[in-house]
């Protein structure tokens, strides 16, 4: 049976680790701080498919792990008894002017064909989906039924449960014993692997939300003015978020957070008032790429990194756990081009 040390308890280390312990793998989940300690640990939980056009790896890659994840969380619920607050709620976006709407509707037909069939992006009158209202300059809104949501913190409690359920427990430490070992420690651990390397991996981008108590918990998503609205199941709304690469410190809240509260009440008059229950920041990792990265640390023989995926990561992880898997227990390599560590390497 396969030893193997996942370093890092976020969804991505998480999501591993139960695809492992699924196929029989003896698993150890360690932890530095605590489950969720970094973006994992946030509020928002879009998500949200890139547009159907200008198809690339990364966005066939989303796509499969987006449609794979409801059975995903299905099963990680029945396993430990724990909801992650999943659900293929989909999406409302307005549509600003005339040629936003041709480009949609040209995306939609794009969708026909990228989406197999299994999930739509439609061009439909505003206030014609049920959910939040949504004010569109031309009357019209874009309605896809891929993106998803579900409560970060909900998803990592649910995966640790059924985590305990195959025996696995989350330790707490900054060390790993020997052995096969998987780092997804985020963005401490892209500054770790830059040092060891000589040259930047990627880094942390400060994100800041909010969550509002308004209950449209069956609702689609919004996203409107750059900002993820989103819906979830204990009858909240989350809103997000800020990208910042320059910030004094990662986890203080400040004027850009309250920026987008207003902009947000000013989006939908159905949270106008809603009050706000929780304001959080924190980092997400950002690979050079901005796309996930799985593969061998280079000089480290037995170690793995996966880290990355910038926004995407929830959506990501179901079907990264499954590629960890494959390269850790069955040595197949079935990563896709431009998400190995090496495709990040700097040429010298």
């Amino acid at each position: 049976m396969a030893q193997i040390t996942v370093m890092g308890a976020g969804i991505l280390g998480l999501s591993a680790a139960w695809a492992m312990a699924r196929r029989g793998a003896s698993v150890r989940v360690i932890e530095a701080r605590r489950v969720g300690a970094g973006s994992s640990g946030g509020i928002v939980g879009a998500l949200a498919p890139h547009v159907p056009e200008n198809w690339n790896t990364k966005k066939a890659f989303q796509f499969d792990s987006l449609i794979m994840a409801e059975a995903f969380w299905r099963d990680v619920a029945a396993a430990g008894g724990r909801d992650p607050g999943y659900a293929r709620t989909g999406r409302v976006q307005p549509l600003a002017d005339e040629a936003a709407v041709t480009r949609a509707i040209e995306r939609g037909e794009n969708a026909r064909a990228l989406w197999q069939g299994r999930a739509e992006w439609r061009v439909v009158p505003a206030g014609s989906v049920p959910g939040m209202r949504l004010p569109s300059p031309t009357g019209l809104v874009i309605h896809d039924t891929l993106s998803a949501r579900m409560r970060p913190r909900g998803a990592a409690e649910a995966l640790v449960a059924a985590l305990a359920r195959k025996g696995v427990s989350v330790e707490t430490g900054s060390e790993p014993p020997g052995g096969v070992v998987l780092w997804a420690t985020g963005a401490a651990g892209l500054a770790a692997l830059g040092a060891d390397l000589g040259q930047p991996m990627g880094a942390g981008v400060k994100g800041q939300a909010a969550l509002l108590r308004a209950d449209f918990r069956d609702a689609p998503q919004l996203f409107a003015d750059s900002l993820h609205v989103v819906p979830h199941i204990d009858g909240t709304v989350a809103i997000g978020s800020t990208s910042e690469r320059d910030f004094d410190a990662p986890d203080s809240v400040d004027h850009q957070l309250e920026d987008i509260i207003d902009r947000v009440r000013a989006l939908s008059p159905d949270l106008a008032q809603a009050p706000v229950i929780e304001r959080w920041a924190g980092l997400r990792p950002r690979s050079p790429s901005r796309a996930p990265m799985l593969g061998p640390w280079p000089g480290r023989h037995g170690h793995y990194v996966l880290n990355g995926g910038f926004k995407i990561g929830f959506g990501m992880a179901p079907k990264l756990g499954e590629l960890a898997a494959d390269l850790l227990l069955d040595g197949n390599d079935a990563v896709p081009d431009g998400f190995r560590v090496e495709d990040n390497l700097k040429r010298r």
